[in-house]
């Protein structure tokens, strides 16, 4: 996911978008350790979004924080 697209969202999608991509990390592991998945970089690009996702979150919430003061 670009960070152009993540800049875009609401924080109820970004919200929503994180649980989806931590439950894709935890299938993904999963499937790791059964039998080797064909990439797994893709463990790690997922990870590497799931963090620009939280970044996000928290920069939403922090302006929202200076605003309400």
């Amino acid at each position: 996911m670009k960070n152009s697209e993540i800049i875009g969202l609401s924080k109820e999608e970004l919200v929503a978008k994180i649980a989806e991509e931590k439950e894709n990390l935890v299938k993904l592991k999963f499937a790791h350790t059964i039998s080797a998945i064909e990439n797994p970089t893709r463990i790690t690009k997922v990870r590497k979004d799931i963090a620009r996702l939280t970044t996000e979150l928290t920069k939403l919430n922090a302006q929202s924080a200076t605003e309400t003061k």
